[in-house]
């Protein structure tokens, strides 16, 4: 290998461009590869992210973009189509057929949402139809809104999206996976039940206006929230041999790390949705920039003899753990 970075950062998304701009400014020479599929893409914007709220995503990454080259980190457009060990470093492989080393390898290429698959859905995901009532809750506040869902998660986010309008229906899509229990907290907040099953979703104006039954019948809505389930949206933890932790209650295969976001691979680190954080933007700054510092401090112990703070090992001393 010719030529060999510091850190290579997979992904341009919230968490990857807060790694990058911290190991730019730490003089580290970084490379940065992003393959543009960043899943908030379609969001009207972003919500709950102090100075940029509700800013779209994609204005924010080129902002990003703007402060990383301004410390000399080199951004690729590009996708990572393999990363293997090399000599003592990563081989990371492009799909174009490139070849790079790199010392370090931070893994930030967040996941892929699943919601069901409903005529309809696709159009409006990201603004009228989401996932996270943090994000998009305001936007559509005091509406008539539904939660498609059931069991423990359709109470758990009727609930939850209860502070923000007081007309919340449950489409269980079927017979309700509901205990007594669980109706009786769903009565008592104001929160309604319909169990029939669920062919499609209406708009106007670019906006859902209808979730449609299969008998026919529409219920007006103005908004609706999805229990949706997260993957990864490639198989490089897989081929890197990073651990993958249990399942949580959105992400399916999330890379298992520590407090400072190495995995179990010596040199490797992830952050942010691929870990099973929270999906959110300010998560995923707030974990790019910690996972960064790791790999700083890493590089520090490697070239300096840096005496690492307690909770946080060379990745030759976590290799022997």
């Amino acid at each position: 290998m010719s030529e060999i970075w510091d850190c290579i950062v997979v992904g341009g998304g919230a968490a990857g461009l807060s790694a990058g701009l911290v190991l730019g400014r730490a003089r580290r020479r970084t490379l940065l590869i992003d393959a543009a599929q960043q899943s908030n893409l379609s969001a009207h914007g972003i919500g709950g992210l102090l100075g940029h709220d509700g800013r779209p995503p994609a204005e924010l990454y080129a902002l990003g973009r703007e402060e990383l080259a301004s410390y000399g980190v080199q951004i690729q457009t590009g996708e990572v189509s393999d990363i293997a060990a090399a000599e003592g470093a990563f081989l990371v492989r492009l799909a174009d057929g490139d070849e790079v080393g790199t010392r370090r390898v931070l893994l930030a290429t967040g996941m892929t949402y699943l919601p069901p698959e409903l005529p309809g859905l696709a159009e409006l995901w990201g603004r009228s139809v989401f996932h996270c009532p943090f994000c998009h809750g305001w936007e559509v506040r005091d509406l008539p809104l539904a939660v498609l869902a059931d069991g423990d998660r359709a109470v758990h986010l009727a609930l939850l999206l209860r502070c923000w309008s007081e007309d919340i229906v449950v489409l269980t899509g079927g017979p309700a996976d509901l205990d007594a229990e669980d109706r009786t907290r769903l009565s008592s907040a104001g929160v309604r039940v319909d169990e029939r099953p669920v062919t499609a979703l209406e708009a106007h104006e670019g906006e859902l206006s209808a979730v449609v039954f299969a008998d026919g019948r529409r219920l007006p809505r103005r908004g609706l929230l999805v229990a949706t389930a997260l993957r990864q949206r490639d198989r490089l933890a897989e081929r890197l041999g990073v651990g993958i932790a249990p399942p949580g209650p959105v992400a399916q295969d999330p890379v298992g790390v520590d407090q400072m976001c190495r995995t179990f691979i010596p040199g490797v680190f992830a952050a942010g949705d691929l870990t099973g954080e929270m999906p959110q933007v300010a998560g995923a700054i707030a974990a790019g920039s910690r996972a960064a510092a790791a790999v700083v401090q890493s590089l520090a112990a490697d070239d300096y003899g840096l005496a690492m703070p307690p909770g946080v090992a060379t990745t030759e001393r976590k290799a022997d753990r």
